[in-house]
């Protein structure tokens, strides 16, 4: 089976490099290629694709609004959000936008190749040890003033750990067989007794005190 992909990017020369790589893989077919977030809505509803790789960064509209308005109209495409390393707020702004996966520029073409397959396959293996990858090439800021790990309670410790995969708070839920609102709650006191401020500090403290 052929899966089609359509790629979303302002710059030519990347648009040419993410085709370089998917050209390696018979698998994978590109159908059409956006410049911005509002082309890349509008390739979609016409072509329909398998997997869109959208860019963050675009002008007249951007990678993360374009996500979220693809999700709500035609949920049955796999978004994959291409970035940088110094913006991970975005990725996981994007996952909660619905974008089911993301990846680095810059990682090696075996590593794409195999996340994408991942994707479509819905496996998790491969997507779970990428986003390990990803979460250390994001580790830039140390997150002072916490306290110890000891302080939390074995549930807490789970999610955490669950955060620092990449998994978003249904995927959480249906993993441990809970409400996601349980999820969100453990969320928000792992916040506040660790004090930190958002989900990607908690990936930040799980990488460097629970996944190590």
């Amino acid at each position: 089976m052929t899966y089609q992909i359509l790629i979303a990017d302002d710059h030519p020369h990347a648009r040419q490099a993410i085709r370089e790589i998917l050209d390696e893989d018979e698998f994978f077919s590109i159908i059409g290629q956006a410049k911005n977030g509002r082309q890349a809505i509008q390739l979609c509803e016409t072509l329909h694709p398998d997997i869109l790789l959208m860019d963050i960064e675009m002008p007249i509209m951007n990678g993360l609004e374009a996500t979220k308005i693809i999700k709500q109209k035609l949920p049955f495409i796999k978004v994959v959000i291409l970035s940088v390393s110094d913006n991970i707020g975005d990725l996981f702004a994007a996952i909660q936008y619905g974008a089911q996966g993301y990846l680095l520029k810059n990682m090696e073409p075996d590593d794409w190749l195999r996340y994408l397959h991942s994707i479509v396959e819905g496996s998790d293996t491969a997507t779970r040890d990428l986003a390990g990858k990803l979460l250390y090439q994001f580790r830039e800021r140390d997150i002072a003033n916490i306290p110890e790990i000891s302080n939390l309670t074995p549930r807490e410790k789970e999610i955490l750990l669950l955060v620092s995969e990449g998994l978003t708070n249904k995927q959480i839920a249906d993993e441990l067989f809970i409400a996601e609102n349980t999820v969100k709650n453990h969320i928000k006191h792992l916040l506040k007794k660790l004090n930190l401020e958002n989900r990607v500090q908690l990936a930040s403290y799980a990488v460097k005190y629970i996944v190590n």
